[in-house]
């Protein structure tokens, strides 16, 4: 288990590795940036720095990647089985050729009813009442409207896996 076993789990499910990777710049740690020359020199002549502990933000999230409904459900199966449920599931309404969102959605309240979900695209495949009259739960069902601002993105993760919004926002 990580160090950050605390951190909540989201899943994105989406069939764009474009979106996946925004979430994770988003939602997850800092991404390390590949030593320079002089870096790469130094650690040479002076040896490598001493590795540094990690430190846990308990506003980050790890982020799991589904690209399709199919698999988004089997990864939510498996958490629940190894009981390291998702906290949070970002689910495009478009993801051909398999399960929509709408049919994801379904299929994920099969299994786990209590489980957020903010369903996210650029169409409206479906209106948000229709979705509204089927699923019912505002508490646990958000939009989000692609293109989206990583603002928002983290203050909806962070809001509802109980964690609060971002200080000064």
């Amino acid at each position: 288990m990580s160090a950050c076993a605390s951190k909540k789990r989201i899943l994105v499910i989406d069939d764009s590795e474009a979106i996946h990777t925004d979430f994770r710049r988003i939602l997850g740690p800092p991404q390390r940036r590949s030593q320079s020359d002089i870096d790469e020199l130094e650690a040479a002549l002076f040896g490598s720095a001493p590795v540094r502990a990690v430190v846990c933000d308990e506003n980050m999230f790890e982020v799991d990647s589904a690209y399709q409904g199919q698999e988004g459900l089997a990864k939510i199966q498996a958490a629940l089985k190894a009981h390291r449920p998702y906290s949070l599931v970002f689910l495009d309404y478009r993801m051909p050729p398999g399960w929509n969102g709408a049919e994801t959605l379904r299929r994920l309240r099969e299994v786990d009813p209590s489980l957020g979900v903010v369903l996210c695209s650029a169409y409206s495949d479906y209106s948000w009442a229709e979705l509204m009259r089927e699923f019912r739960d505002l508490k646990l069902l958000k939009e989000l409207r692609k293109p989206f601002n990583s603002q928002e993105v983290r203050q909806l993760a962070l809001k509802l896996t109980g964690q609060g919004l971002v200080p000064g926002t």
